[in-house]
């Protein structure tokens, strides 16, 4: 070669092209915007699938368990930022809200299972347990139904309508003669007291467990008397006959620990109290319901106990009130509920992401990509150099025109190294380079004949160039 290529000194880094760099930050900023767009997409799907839900909520009397436990629902919710809202619709009573529920003229209610059931209800939780509890006085014990039916009876409870369901367990019919004999203590009551001076062989005490639990009286009266809490043998078969009769345990020392009332676990009979939804209202929405209430059941107890041990409700097929299939679908796989909970955001997410990054690649590759140079195009150079060759008339003319086409081969070489030039038409290139090269190696020889040296001065020349 008849003159030597400069080369960068040993250590030194060749800078980034400016194109490359913009290329660069181009991709940086593709990508982040793609990060945000997909973002604030996933933020209003969020927003638009979290649209607050209304649910109506038909209960009794403004005192009443209903709608104490309602409001308190509502507020729940309210306070936990869900995004289901309650409006609830009051009544006289908890009969004329189920009436309005089974015309489905609201989504929830709260039912007991002694009471009719709508066909269209499905049960979200179990919100109370009530439990029947047959007392004798001291140590007597009563060993069945049949000889209770023999004895006085005083009905203590919270609720008139109760009676109803003793007179049930009891298969007393309206209008007999035994319901002379089962008649309801005055509110308050002690169970001493109605022994001593009301004159009745038995006490039949039905409530709330949760009340139970907290009433003391009970525990003062057996210090001043005592009494016998009874087993209820025909607990199994009572449960049989009547199907929204419940199979109950009355726990050791229940009633009072000093002394022990009951002295070992009693199988008895009781109800239960259920809210339920409406079976049209859809999986997703009763399922949220019943998570927020499972996750939050502390906050939702009344000051009177009612629903302080709120169960998830029963998914048994043969279960009296069959569980809501959202409800279900909850209790049975709560190890999904996060991805049951979030999957139409992560499916937005994912198709947020495919969309607006190819839209973005798209627009980088086509519009605002600043392309490296084609191999091809450089061959332009080298044609130019080619036409130059004929009006070399000197060596010296010649081996600057070498050295032009060596500079445009080294440039082509370094390019394809760091991406300022593309492969493309690559094969144009080499092709052009080779014909010139050529034509200056014709070139060359031609100037030798025409000077008359010979190859040593030539080699010299050559050296001297160098």
């Amino acid at each position: 070669m008849s003159a030597e290529v400069p080369t960068p000194p040993p250590g030194t880094r060749r800078s980034r092209p400016s194109f490359l760099n913009s290329n660069r930050r181009q991709v940086i900023l593709f990508a982040v915007l793609t990060l945000l767009l997909s973002g604030a997409t996933v933020w209003g799907g969020r927003v638009w699938l979290r649209d607050s839900e209304t649910l109506t909520f038909a209960v009794g009397e403004a005192n009443g368990p209903e709608a104490r436990f309602a409001a308190k629902l509502a507020a729940m919710l309210r306070a936990t930022s869900s995004r289901l809202r309650l409006r609830i619709i009051p009544n006289a009573d908890n009969t004329r809200a189920l009436t309005q529920f089974d015309r489905k003229l609201a989504d929830l209610a709260v039912l007991r299972t002694d009471a009719k059931i709508p066909p269209r209800a499905r049960s979200i939780a179990i919100l109370e347990h009530d439990v029947l509890m047959l007392i004798s006085p001291g140590d007597k014990k009563i060993k069945s139904l049949a000889e209770l039916k023999k004895k006085k009876i005083a009905l203590l409870t919270s609720s008139s309508t109760n009676l109803a369901f003793v007179r049930k367990v009891l298969e007393i019919p309206e209008g007999s003669d035994t319901n002379a004999r089962l008649q309801l203590a005055p509110a308050n009551s002690m169970i001493d007291k109605l022994f001593t001076s009301g004159g009745y062989g038995a006490v039949i005490a039905l409530d709330h467990a949760s009340a139970i639990v907290r009433d003391k009286s009970f525990e003062q009266s057996a210090r001043r008397a005592p009494f016998t809490v009874n087993a209820l043998d025909e607990s199994t078969a009572l449960t049989r006959r009547y199907p929204g009769i419940s199979e109950e345990t009355l726990a050791t020392g229940l009633l009072s620990s000093t002394p022990q009332i009951p002295d070992d676990d009693l199988d008895t009979v009781g109800l239960h109290w259920l809210l339920v939804g409406q079976a049209a209202i859809p999986a997703n929405t009763a399922g949220e319901l019943a998570r927020t209430i499972y996750e939050n059941k502390a906050e939702l107890a009344l000051d009177d106990g009612f629903a302080s041990k709120i169960e998830p409700a029963d998914v048994d097929k043969s279960a009296f009130v069959a569980a809501h299939q959202g409800v279900a679908e909850y209790i049975n796989d709560t190890s999904k509920s996060f991805l049951e909970r979030y999957s139409d955001l992560l499916y937005l997410a994912v198709a947020a992401l495919g969309v607006i990054g190819s839209i973005f690649v798209g627009l980088y590759t086509k519009v605002t990509r600043v392309a490296p140079e084609k191999a091809s195009e450089l061959a332009t150079a080298i044609l130019d150099i080619g036409e130059r060759i004929a009006e070399a008339k000197t060596m010296e003319a010649l081996e600057g025109l070498q050295d032009e086409l060596e500079g445009v081969l080294r440039g082509a070489v370094i390019g394809l190294r760091d991406g300022t030039i593309s492969s493309d038409g690559l094969d144009t290139f080499k092709l052009g380079y080779e014909f010139v090269r050529d034509e200056i190696g014709m070139r060359r020889e031609s100037l030798k004949r025409q000077g008359g040296h010979d190859d040593n001065v030539v080699v010299v020349k050559t050296a001297q160039s160098a």
